[in-house]
């Protein structure tokens, strides 16, 4: 995993720019930092070694000088690819897979990302045409962010390699500030600063020298043809074989590797096809909470064991909160998904053995494992026999008579589920998603600040992908719209940054795109039955994994959010939510924010999650917009 940046246009730049873009992303490179400038475009890239060690710089160009690259991640299949190239007449100098996609871009041009098999962001500059060709992998696991101010392209690794540059606005987008309170994170393709945008996955985007802004391309989506389908018997042993071909690949190393290894079955599964193909024990790392309901760590033991693996555990301290201005250093956005704390925790375990080490996630999406899917389904049936017209009406009104009660189980709390029969399917989906509700944002947010969305809802984000959908059946079309989104600005985000902020590179053998690609086209049955989701996986893990590893209930990656809240940052939440900094923007609805502070720590609401979100925004305007808060919130509105 690396880092790049550059730029493409007209006028004159101080020359210490591009140096600067570059070197905020040294966390992401530290071995090495290169450039390249020729006329109008300009490449910095830090790297950090890991295949072709001594050998494979960046930018890297062909012997000729028409062709130049600066590339973050790794194509899995390089080798098989490099062996047609060869039989095609390249002559490769390298053993690396950076010159793979000089030469695949030279035989077959765009169409190039046909043959990859891979995590990559890159930009690679045609001198001839004069042209760049910026590239994001299928699922979005590395990240790309471009800006177009009318004559210059901008580009890097992450926001702050942009910010950086003297051209680039400064100025909040209101529609992400809607986005953000409603999913945790920016989905892409946009990004917290206006006109500043993310490379969606599975897309291109082609910029011409002195021709006008281009639009981004796709080149890949998840299918989800379900076409003649194999017995599960069969599906079974051809899902083993291909999880085992995707870690295989994803072994091919110069330096340390190891996993991460929760206890969970897509992390456990990682860790028992690794062991089968690795000639010495894999080296695990975890993390454990001194809270049983969030600890795993006996779970990932019993696998380590089994396995034999060299297994390091750390305990998260209970009150580890001290990351929470580091957090927002790190993604340059607002990003609430409190689980980044112990993310961040493991890979600054993992790093102190290996330099790259392999994950589970991506399994939730593909296998139908979030229990999410389950209600969605069990909705689906109540709510697809009766039109809209009488749903409405109907479950509204019963919801709206039967009393809250948020502190209760889900399976009790009928309210929700009779507003959810109330509401069209993406935008029940949607509620089951949102970090704070749509009525929780029209309270948040004062009057100026609602005008300035001009109607805009989160809810169109799902919306978008829901009409894009390749699939009508609820789980697959939930599966969909979470592959689109949660995966990409959610999981990938979170660990990217994470990994990076200690130079790691974590590679995720269940986002293996022709692995997701041939779950999508089974029979749904085959991931959820009876209200047992991963059922396939499961099924075809039996041989390698015992049965309180497998079928155990799900518990996730989280921390103890209200527990802190009422507790040790108990006064530090309530100086965040109710201090200057939000206040200053004129967005919110100072007296909301007082009452979930109010109504939180007096144990009568749990709000953990909105006030985690309003802190990590708080903390976004402080640490990354610094003493342009007041100015820039200003700007918004007026």
């Amino acid at each position: 995993m690396c880092g790049l940046a550059g730029y493409l246009g007209s006028g004159v730049l101080p020359d210490d720019v591009l140096t600067r873009m570059t070197r905020r992303l040294a966390h992401r490179g530290p071995d090495d930092e290169r450039y390249y400038r020729d006329g109008p475009v300009a490449l910095g890239f830090r790297r950090l070694s890991i295949i072709d060690v001594a050998g494979s710089p960046q930018p890297m160009s062909t012997p000729d000088g028409e062709l130049t690259c600066v590339f973050n991640g790794e194509i899995y299949n390089f080798a098989s690819v490099r062996r047609t190239l060869t039989a095609r007449g390249h002559a490769f100098r390298t053993n690396g897979d950076t010159e793979v996609l000089l030469y695949a871009y030279r035989e077959y041009g765009e169409g190039m990302l046909g043959h990859l098999q891979g995590m990559f962001a890159f930009a690679l500059w045609d001198r001839p045409a004069q042209r760049l060709f910026l590239a994001r992998d299928h699922l979005g696991v590395k990240p790309l962010y471009y800006h177009w101010d009318g004559s210059t392209l901008v580009f890097g690794s992450e926001l702050k390699a942009l910010l950086v540059h003297p051209r680039l606005p400064r100025e909040i987008d209101p529609l992400a500030v809607e986005d953000y309170f409603a999913y945790g994170y920016v989905p892409e393709p946009r990004s917290i600063f206006r006109g500043v945008f993310k490379l969606s996955p599975g897309c291109t985007l082609t910029q011409k020298r002195g021709e006008p802004a281009s639009e981004p391309i796709e080149y890949w989506d998840v299918p989800f043809n379900t076409g003649a389908s194999p017995t599960e018997q069969e599906a079974g042993e051809e899902l083993i074989g291909r999880l085992r071909e995707s870690v295989k690949l994803r072994l091919i190393s110069d330096v340390p590797l190891g996993a991460f290894l929760s206890g969970g079955v897509d992390s456990s599964a990682v860790v028992a096809m690794m062991a089968g193909l690795a000639a010495e024990p894999v080296v695990t790392c975890s993390i454990s909470f001194g809270d049983p309901a969030f600890n795993e760590s006996a779970y990932a033991r019993t696998v380590a064991e089994r396995y034999r693996t060299q297994h390091h555990v750390e305990q998260v301290d209970p009150e580890d909160f001290s990351l929470v201005d580091r957090l927002a250093t790190m993604y340059d956005e607002p990003f609430a998904d409190s689980s980044a704390i112990p993310t961040y925790r493991v890979c600054e375990l993992a790093r102190k053995t290996v330099k790259v080490a392999l994950s589970g996630d991506g399994g939730d999406e593909s296998f139908g494992g979030y229990r999410r899917y389950r209600w969605h389904v069990n909705e689906e049936r109540v709510r697809s026999p009766l039109p809209l017209q009488l749903r409405q009406p109907v479950f509204g009104l019963l919801g709206w008579l039967y009393p809250k009660a948020d502190w209760a189980p889900r399976v009790f709390r009928a309210k929700s589920t009779l507003e959810a029969l109330a509401r069209g399917s993406v935008e029940a989906y949607f509620h089951s998603v949102s970090v704070l509700h749509d009525g929780m944002r029209r309270e948040l947010f004062n009057e100026r600040f609602r005008s300035e969305l001009q109607g805009y809802a989160a809810v169109e984000v799902l919306k978008r992908h829901a009409a894009r959908a390749p699939s009508d059946h609820p789980l697959s079309f939930v599966q969909y719209l979470d592959l689109k989104t949660y995966l990409v600005g959610d999981i990938n985000t979170k660990v990217d940054r994470a990994s990076m902020a200690h130079s790691l590179e974590v590679r995720e053998p269940l986002m293996d795109h022709p692995l997701v690609e041939w779950m999508s086209s089974l029979p749904p049955a085959f991931k959820l039955r009876n209200g047992q989701g991963k059922v396939l996986l499961k099924k075809a893990l039996e041989p390698f994994l015992p049965p309180e590893i497998l079928y155990r209930p799900k518990m996730g990656f989280a921390v103890p959010l209200a527990q802190w809240f009422r507790g040790p940052l108990r006064e530090p939440v309530r100086k965040a939510v109710l201090g200057p900094v939000l206040a200053e923007t004129g967005w919110f609805d100072m007296n909301y924010l007082r009452r979930l502070v109010e109504d939180h720590q007096a144990g009568r609401s749990d709000y953990g999650t909105p006030l985690w979100t309003l802190l990590m925004f708080e903390s976004f305007l402080r640490n990354v917009m610094g003493a342009q808060v007041t100015h820039e919130a200003r700007a918004v509105g007026d």
